[in-house]
């Protein structure tokens, strides 16, 4: 398969009481579909993974993929820093059916050698699902190595990338030793000059917020037309900023509360932000006609 344009890193919704609120959910997934992105990631990074049980991880795929009708790409996380749970998630994705691809993390905390990750990876993608690698050095506490990405992206299972590493130079090298294989930025400011160097889309989390603005933005730069792409860019680049001054997903849901879209709800370790972040992040979303 190929995964190509805006793939939301969709947040998960709680309720006053802070179970999953899948009444939020629907209106969060048929909103991005009706914007027309090409994907929907459910239950990654965005999606508060850490914090929720297996059951609920389970329930909020098997929802977000009902609720999207078909109507666009479902990458599931199903990514751990234990193989054997990565695979387990990963086997019940694939029993519930409805997923095209599977987001998995790089092994946080336990930090494993380069034929650690190789086999972590390879394992899982085994199963059978198609396997979106994720870099993301910054949370996982190390990178994937180039050499480890070109072994891995022979597997036939093995699809693409989202580098979050905040290079665009490193999309340029995977480019160098596995060209054919797939780069999605996993940094929204980064999107556009990475898709100028040959990335072919976004996992994004201002899509949350902006989704037919950012699928535009997207659009005009695979097809080439720069100009409109970093009119875009240019616009929203203070939105894409702001989303990231205190941990993610906090501004992102801080934003979408803002925009009375889901309840100002989260999992410890995980809260609010403060007042100064929260004033900045409407200021910003005022100026853009967002609140």
């Amino acid at each position: 398969m190929k995964l190509h344009g805006t793939i939301t890193a969709l947040v998960t919704p709680f309720g006053a009481d802070g179970s999953v609120d899948y009444g939020r959910l629907r209106s969060l997934v048929e909103a991005q579909t009706a914007a027309g992105v090409e994907g929907i990631c459910s239950v990654g990074t965005s999606g508060e993974s850490p914090t929720l049980s297996h059951e609920e991880h389970h329930r909020v795929i098997e929802k977000t993929i009902e609720f999207a009708q078909g109507k666009c790409a479902i990458v599931a996380g199903t990514g751990a820093n234990s193989t054997v749970e990565a695979v387990s998630l990963t086997k019940a994705a694939i029993a519930m059916g409805g997923a095209d691809a599977c987001l998995q993390v790089t092994p946080y905390y336990n930090k494993p050698n380069a034929e650690g990750l190789y086999r972590h990876f390879m394992t899982v993608a085994d199963l059978g699902l198609p396997v979106v690698l994720y870099n993301v050095p910054g949370r996982a506490g190390r990178e994937i190595p180039l050499d480890v990405v070109a072994r891995l992206a022979q597997h036939p299972n093995i699809v693409a990338v989202k580098e979050a590493a905040g290079s665009v130079d490193r999309v340029s090298a995977i480019k160098d030793i596995a060209p054919g294989f797939t780069v999605l930025s996993g940094d929204d400011s980064l999107a556009l000059p990475m898709v100028s160097v040959g990335a072919e889309g976004v996992i994004s989390v201002a899509s949350n917020v902006i989704p037919k603005e950012m699928g535009d933005m997207m659009r005009f730069a695979l097809a080439g037309d720069f100009a409109k792409a970093r009119e875009l860019h240019a616009r929203y680049y203070r939105l894409f900023r702001d989303l990231f001054i205190d941990v993610n997903p906090v501004m992102v849901k801080e934003a979408l509360w803002l925009m009375g879209r889901i309840e100002r709800v989260f999992r410890l370790p995980l809260c609010e932000t403060d007042d100064a972040k929260l004033a900045r992040l409407r200021d910003t979303m005022s100026a853009l006609g967002l609140v």
